[in-house]
């Protein structure tokens, strides 16, 4: 089998709506019929804006603080505010970007984006997305009675690298991660601490078609990618490990 990805077009949103009932509407218009086995990716920032995580920033009041905050990385007090509201756990940052943990994701500023959005307004990342992504997953066998995988998605940058890749904010219906430990490499060596990140490997898949700018491709449906479909719920802490076991974190010497 062949792995086919298939962009799936949409129309500019600027208000909340039902993410479900747009995603078959979008389907239906690219002529793109469900299958078992498919996994359809979608863009965490799509799922924001149907929720309606579009904030004005000049409504927001800063704390004391996001005033400190904002003093000592360079931020707008009222984006302070915001990347404390939204995050688990900041770790330090630099001029503009303040690195921290939102849904068990390093990410600078929370994952707060700017982009496709209008001037002064920022998107948040969405309310609940394993949730989302299981609800989601429930309606497509209830509409089109197919067993799929669904993988909410960011865009990250990756340290020391050029560019952005895809994350997986959350995912259902599909085995997230596959233990390779115990297995052995080319040369019969046993691997020991090897997993492959199934969900995020597919969510870069996606982030090549989805684009960065103005394509307004913010879902995608891939076919034939030979992951493990499942119907057992995904839990939050399945695609990461505690902070302190992660070599970047340990390495650059930040404190947990």
């Amino acid at each position: 089998m062949v792995l086919t990805v298939f962009p799936i077009r949409t129309t500019i949103k600027t208000e909340e709506f039902d993410l479900f009932e747009n995603i078959v509407s979008d389907l239906n218009k690219n002529y793109i019929k469900p299958e078992n086995g498919d996994v359809i990716v979608i863009s965490s920032k799509y799922i924001a804006n149907s929720q309606g995580r579009i904030i004005e920033s000049k409504n927001v009041v800063p704390s004391s603080d996001a005033e400190k905050i904002g003093s000592k990385f360079r931020i707008k007090p009222n984006i302070a505010e915001l990347i404390l509201r939204e995050s688990d756990m900041i770790f330090g940052g630099i001029p503009g970007f303040v690195i921290t943990s939102s849904d068990n994701i390093i990410a600078p500023n929370a994952g707060i984006d700017k982009s496709n959005t209008k001037t002064g307004q920022v998107i948040l990342y969405p309310d609940d997305p394993y949730l989302i992504a299981e609800q989601i997953r429930r309606k497509f066998f209830l509409k089109f009675g197919v067993h799929v995988g669904m993988i909410i998605t960011d865009s990250r940058l990756m340290p020391g690298r050029v560019g952005t890749v895809g994350v997986a904010i959350s995912c259902a219906g599909i085995e997230p991660t596959s233990d390779l430990r115990g297995q052995k490499d080319l040369h019969e060596n046993p691997l020991k601490v090897t997993f492959q990140a199934i969900a995020d490997d597919l969510a870069t898949i996606a982030n090549l078609k989805m684009g960065e700018g103005s394509e307004a491709i913010p879902h995608v449906l891939i076919r034939d990618s030979s992951v493990s479909i499942t119907d057992r719920k995904i839990g939050k802490d399945e695609m990461a490990i505690p902070y302190e076991q992660c070599v970047y974190v340990r390495g650059l010497g930040m404190r947990i």
